[in-house]
């Protein structure tokens, strides 16, 4: 054996010899990293008393929209947009005069019918006339008075007057316009009296937590130094076509003043829905998207065990967890970025 074959075998011993010291140092090393230390802290439900944010703006119960019975002639308006007015108040009148000529006709209809009738009525009982003749005489004279009843009820609603004191929201027709029957001239409310209600949108998921009788505070940029109190009153039955919200009215407790409609208004509602749920550390929660999020576990304090959570919402420095931790009793909050289901660790203080 030259000197170059024995020089390769020692290297080769060497390189073997560090190998093998490396792979065995190595390996308690790789053990040890399994073993992932973390911080865990207790978790129990608890009773949470649900707040919800709305917004909405300020109207009251009483607007209508004022219109004519018959059509016509818009004769003259005695009212601008923002005016009050005091219930029974003339706002509007149509031009009289073909409404006028109906009464007339239905006035000299009634007056032939009676004399129609007197005269039947008188050959009845000298048995000239027919029985059948008086009877029908007689619903004459009914029809008559029935049309001059309509002409006079169509006369006196050819004009608008106020159902409330209020104010004129809006003025919809001008003087000299056409009328056709049924059409809105003025929109107005009842605000004199100062029963103001918001009416605010909310989803699905607020619509369900919400309950009558709930209470709640309303604020307003217009006057932002003013809270209301308010109860909720009404939840609607369905969506709004326009933009698929559920509405819900709120009332104010007492006669306000400042409002006017479509004033904005943010209201905060207190649910009398009470829920069960978790509050846990922001740092415990992975992965959130949305409601939906994941957080690691463990049941005895040796393994990871990672669970889907579903969030209710979040606080100051909390996120409130809906459903997911049923039957869990210790949360990991230290180490859960190096963690992945399964995982072995060790609980430090």
């Amino acid at each position: 054996m030259n000197f170059h074959q024995l020089l390769s075998i020692v290297i080769v011993a060497v390189v073997a010899q560090a190998c093998s010291h490396g792979v065995g140092k190595e390996n308690p090393m790789l053990r040890k990293g399994e073993i992932i230390p973390v911080k865990v802290i207790p978790i129990t439900q608890q009773e949470l008393q649900t707040t919800i944010q709305s917004s909405g703006v300020f109207t009251t119960d009483d607007e209508t929209f004022l219109s004519f019975k018959t059509g016509g002639i818009l004769q003259k308006t005695y009212v601008k947009e923002a005016d009050a007015i005091r219930q029974g108040q003339l706002l509007a009148q149509l031009n009289l005069t073909e409404i006028e000529a109906q009464v007339a006709q239905a006035q000299l209809a009634y007056e032939k019918a009676i004399r129609d009738f007197a005269r039947v009525e008188n050959l009845y009982k000298d048995s000239v006339a027919t029985l059948e003749q008086f009877q029908n005489a007689r619903t004459g004279l009914d029809v008559s008075a029935r049309q001059l009843e309509a002409a006079k009820f169509n006369r006196t609603f050819s004009e608008i007057r106020a159902v409330a004191n209020g104010f004129v929201l809006r003025k919809l027709a001008n003087e000299g316009q056409v009328i056709a029957s049924g059409a809105p001239v003025f929109q107005t409310n009842g605000a004199a009296s100062g029963n103001w209600i918001l009416k605010a949108g909310v989803s699905d998921r607020e619509w369900a937590m919400i309950q009558l009788g709930d209470d709640a505070t309303i604020v307003s940029d217009a006057n932002p130094n003013k809270v209301w109190n308010a109860i909720v009153t009404r939840k609607s039955e369905g969506t709004d076509a326009l933009n698929g919200s559920f509405t819900i009215e709120l009332r104010l407790e007492k006669p306000a003043t400042g409002l006017a409609s479509g004033l904005f208004g943010k209201a905060t509602i207190v649910s009398s829905n009470r829920v069960l749920v978790w509050k846990i550390p922001y740092d415990a929660l992975l992965d959130g998207d949305g409601r939906t999020g994941y957080v690691f576990i463990t049941d005895d304090s040796t393994r990871a065990r990672k669970v889907p959570v579903i969030i209710q919402g979040v606080e100051r420095d909390q996120v409130i967890v809906q459903a997911g931790l049923e039957g869990a009793h210790h949360l990991i909050i230290g180490g859960s970025a190096y963690l992945k289901d399964g995982s072995a660790i060790q609980v430090i203080q």
